[in-house]
């Protein structure tokens, strides 16, 4: 029956639209329709569909790089990189707008977790632009919008899960996303210029004397102190997978105990530190994990009752071009992130068109970067942007919901003006896992 996998697909859709858990909704529709379509055997080949997916190797990075992540946290070291970057640029227009983001890039490649690179910039960062005359939409803005850049920029939770999704490797994702997400950010940049330049009013520069109360006197020490000790952790992290010395799940290893030693180096590892980033790690990665578990039957499912064939076929003997075909995707991607969370969108939708890109002759690697350059967008739409929420929720009381919103739109299209840049020329993500000869 070749209506009944967009059957199966569509009531997926339907039950995720009425609030239902993801995880639920997977696991719960898939077993209703393998029952329904296979039998009784459909429940001898769940448990080693779900067996293969924990004893994945790769995935074994996302739990690490969750702690490395939530444990840099607590080493308080973002508060002494705003500090400094305000050293650096708080005597320019949009200075302290640029030391926002030049700090969200640097977590980004420490943490990769948006919600704590915002609620940190939010509460140290927001109520110091605002006392300083900036307007709550450019403020909100830059904060919200440099608070994503860890999706993108490696090492990324969301291309750890697209490289095990796509089959593909996720050191080359990684090798891949570094131009992107530096691309991204001089993109940021230049907005941030120009609106300084145009509308002044709106990102003024600090007097030198607020600068000398806000950063203290030992200067050189301070910028070298800030600098040191995340630079090393991403050197860790990074170079060792780029020189080929680890693998993503051994780096993410180096990580997590590389952010532990920085924690306690700091003074900041307590017991109670300890249990708190545990914990966090642990409801993270297990959200993650059970909804991927349901995934795993979803996909089982779908294939089983010739989902991926239909579609492919359906795909080849239509007119569509492949660049339309990316095209389309990449569109119900965009307009999915408006509703649904990014990793609903990496194990739904993903699965489904992998196999057409293959068929197609599309480069799966490009296509990874695509949907993460997409995907972190989706942190920023609202009604349901994370991103949003976060801030919102750290937020002083008189920037209101609307504010937070207008001044996202200027970042949402810059993320599209990426997206589209990349699109146009592939080399942007392709060219330096190309040299390195991955």
């Amino acid at each position: 029956m070749d209506a009944l996998p967009l059957i199966f697909f569509a009531t997926i859709l339907l039950l995720l639209m009425t609030g239902y858990p993801v995880a639920f909704t997977l696991g719960g529709a898939s077993l209703i329709f393998g029952l329904f379509t296979f039998g009784i055997e459909f429940f001898n080949l769940l448990p080693l569909r779900i067996w293969g997916v924990m004893n994945n190797y790769i995935l074994i990075a996302v739990p690490l790089f969750i702690f490395m992540g939530v444990m840099f946290e607590k080493s308080g070291l973002a508060e002494d990189l705003l500090e400094t970057m305000a050293l650096l640029f708080g005597k320019l227009r949009g200075g302290l707008a640029i030391s926002v983001l030049i700090v969200g890039a640097m977590l980004a490649a420490a943490t990769g977790i948006v919600g704590a690179t915002v609620v940190t910039m939010g509460l140290l960062s927001l109520p110091v632009m605002l006392n300083k005359g900036y307007d709550p939409k450019v403020a909100t803005g830059i904060i919200a919008a440099s608070g994503t850049l860890g999706q993108i920029i490696p090492p990324s939770i969301i291309l750890v899960l697209l490289g095990s999704v796509l089959n593909i490797s996720v050191g080359n994702l990684f090798i891949g996303a570094v131009i992107p997400g530096f691309l991204i950010v001089i993109l940021y940049l230049l907005w941030i210029i120009l609106i300084a330049f145009v509308k002044p009013e709106s990102a003024p520069a600090m007097p030198q004397s607020d600068l000398d109360l806000f950063v203290g006197k030992d200067k050189i020490k301070r910028i070298i102190t800030a600098f040191a000790a995340p630079f090393f952790l991403i050197l860790a992290v990074l170079g060792s997978i780029f020189a080929g010395i680890a693998s993503p799940t051994e780096a993410a290893a180096l990580g997590a105990m590389g952010a532990t030693v920085l924690t306690v180096i700091r003074n900041k590892l307590t017991i109670n530190t300890l249990k708190d980033v545990m914990v966090k790690t642990m409801t993270l990665t297990s959200m993650a994990f059970m909804i991927l578990v349901g995934a795993s039957a979803f996909g089982l499912v779908f294939r089983g009752m010739g989902g991926d064939t239909y579609l492919t076929n359906l795909i080849t003997s239509s007119s569509l071009e492949p660049h339309h075909f990316l095209a389309i995707v990449m569109l119900i991607i965009f307009v999915a992130g408006f509703f649904i969370d990014f990793i609903e969108i990496i194990f739904i939708i993903v699965p489904v068109v992998a196999p057409i890109f293959v068929h197609l002759n599309i480069n799966l690697l490009w296509v990874g970067i695509l949907i993460a350059v997409n995907l972190q967008t989706s942190f920023l739409t609202p009604p349901f942007g994370f991103s949003l929420f976060y801030l919102k929720g750290v937020a002083p009381e008189e920037v209101t919901t609307t504010q937070i919103y207008k001044g996202i739109i200027p970042f949402v299209v810059i993320q599209m003006i990426g997206l589209l840049l990349i699109i146009l020329f592939p080399e942007i993500a392709l060219w330096l896992p190309a040299i390195m000869g991955n």
